[in-house]
């Protein structure tokens, strides 16, 4: 949690404190749910809620922006972005029942009250968002047809409207079919670890 503090220094004590929950929260629940590479379990912290606090660290949400974490799994990244953002709003969907109720449990826990969690499939939302956020779900080509339908066209954030997907490796080439403008952001620029050495957000405006 400290390198946590010294990339986030903004943060309140509270969403520290919930943020290190969310930590030990996963840590017992993947003891039952294969949510999180057990291999990969003990860094948690930075491997995979900072990853998720990068959108926090790119697209600083003002209050009442409405956000989709399409594919969410076990609450990745949707849960660390709930904490940061308070006032924002988020409905994290995944087609795998058992993860999400283990997302309704957690943010229960942490008494995430601007958090909604359903078990659907993304083709069969209808709610209208400002952004989709999600962690290497598939492939972005299908992830931006999926999506894009989904998002408000007004916008008033940092970053126009449109789908924040966060990904790994070659993303250039992965993106070359695509025929909006998309912007990537090098995450080793905001961290300065290892790990963060070929990690990118990548950002499709509506």
């Amino acid at each position: 949690m400290e390198k946590i503090k010294s990339y986030l220094p903004d943060l309140s004590e509270e969403q520290y404190e919930k943020l290190t929950l969310l930590g030990e929260l996963y840590k017992e629940w993947n003891e039952k749910i294969n949510l999180i590479s057990r291999k990969d379990i003990d860094n948690i912290y930075i491997h995979h809620i900072l990853h998720s606090l990068s959108i926090a660290k790119i697209v600083p949400f003002k209050p009442y922006t409405r956000i989709l974490d399409f594919g969410t799994g076990g609450g990745l990244p949707g849960l660390p972005l709930a904490i940061v953002f308070p006032q924002s709003h988020f409905l994290l969907i995944d087609s795998i029942g058992k993860k999400i109720k283990v997302v309704q449990d957690i943010s229960q826990r942490l008494d995430l009250a601007n958090v909604k969690a359903e078990h659907k499939r993304g083709e069969t939302v209808r709610e209208k968002v400002d952004f989709v956020v999600c962690r290497a779900v598939t492939n972005i080509d299908k992830l931006y047809k999926w999506t894009l339908p989904l998002v408000n066209k007004q916008h008033y954030n940092k970053l126009s409207n449109g789908l924040l997907c966060l990904k790994g490796g070659d993303v250039k080439k992965e993106t070359e079919n695509i025929k909006k403008k998309i912007k990537i952001f090098s995450l080793k620029k905001e961290f300065n670890l290892d790990y963060y050495d070929e990690k990118y957000l990548l950002h499709i405006a509506k």
